[in-house]
């Protein structure tokens, strides 16, 4: 059934989720054992922390497995696959984004919109994830990655990348010229990248007063950059919006020109209040992001490679991550945050 690179160890450590609304737990947890014949076995060099992460903790994602290890932007080396897998060989590097299963049977899957499935299941939410020393993925869900990266700098990519690739798509890809980005962290640092290297003008809405995100968010080539609720110098062809707040879709929205497309590239998010209808009269859009598909990960990792993308990374140890996790909320630092495992 499985194939070893060498002796594992029995244990490893794991930061638990044991009960929303409390901090992680550090646990000894029996080493993950291959349940299916299309799983690969991966010693986790790097995981990512995302705000998803956050709201996991926060109790604000239903449903989740319990008790469950977070963490979905995995950079793991094979150590073990199942007999069917023939994509990953022993001591690949691999990468592990959020989306870690779907049927591949349902109307959504067989029309190319895999992210919608039903029956998908997530990496860190409702399957066990990256905040450990080993982790248990599909391999038809993980990508290869380029070999002259290192780990610390795609970590970020495997979501905060994906999902901001995903929400820039949604936004109009490269025909924006103008593009708004609110909440500048670290899905919109990697993403002005991409839209720079486009040729697109970046108008970053930070926090207010926040005038290191600002200076970040100029050096990474925004033309603009003030606080969320501070009118942008030129009226926007689109905006993403990755900060959870609802109130600012609606403020997004006053600022985008007729025809213009507001994205929430969150998965959660607090309530959108009431607007007017002339806000969304003139044919402008608001629409939302759910998840990732294959596809945007194969797109994407091969732009940032090209472009290439550059990640500004905040490392914390494994035991660390109840305090990444707060930082992440006071926003103490610029770009992401990666657990060195």
């Amino acid at each position: 059934m499985t194939v070893s690179a060498h002796k594992l160890p029995d244990t490893m450590r794991a930061m638990v989720l044991e009960r929303p609304g409390e901090a992680l737990v550090l646990r000894e947890r029996p080493v993950p054992v291959l349940q299916d014949k299309g799983q690969v076995l991966l010693r986790v060099r790097a995981c990512g922390v995302c705000r998803t992460d956050l709201h996991l903790v926060d109790g604000e994602l239903p449903d989740p497995l319990l008790p469950v290890i977070p963490g979905h932007q995995i950079v793991g080396e094979v150590v073990a696959t199942g007999a069917g897998v023939s994509r990953f060989r022993r001591g690949d590097r691999v990468g592990v984004p959020w989306l870690g299963f779907t049927d591949g049977s349902c109307r959504f899957c067989l029309r190319g919109q895999e992210n919608l499935c039903p029956e998908a299941r997530f990496t860190g939410y409702t399957l066990d994830g990256g905040y450990a020393e080993y982790a248990l993925a599909d391999a038809r869900y993980c990508f290869p990655l380029p070999e002259a990266a290192q780990d610390l700098a795609l970590a970020p990519l495997l979501c905060a990348g994906l999902i901001g690739y995903r929400t820039w798509r949604l936004a109009g890809g490269t025909r924006p010229q103008r593009l708004g980005i609110y909440g500048f962290g670290a899905a919109a640092h990697i993403i002005t990248q991409v839209a720079v290297y486009h040729g697109q003008a970046i108008y970053a809405f930070t926090r207010e007063g926040d005038s290191e995100a600002q200076a970040f968010a100029r050096r990474l080539g925004a033309v603009w950059a003030g606080g969320s609720n501070t009118e942008p110098p030129e009226v926007l062809d689109a905006a993403m919006v990755f900060a959870p707040a609802g109130e600012l879709m609606v403020t997004a929205l006053e600022h985008v020109d007729r025809g213009g497309t507001v994205v929430s590239g969150g998965i959660h998010m607090s309530d959108i209040p009431s607007f007017p209808y002339h806000l969304l009269w003139q044919e402008r859009t608001l629409t939302s992001v759910a998840n990732l598909t294959r596809a945007d990960g194969e797109e994407f990792l091969a732009l940032a490679a090209a472009i290439p993308v550059h990640t500004e990374v905040t490392t914390y140890a494994l035991e660390d991550a109840n305090q990444a996790l707060e930082d992440l909320r006071q926003g103490r630092f610029t770009g992401a945050a990666v657990l060195v495992v």
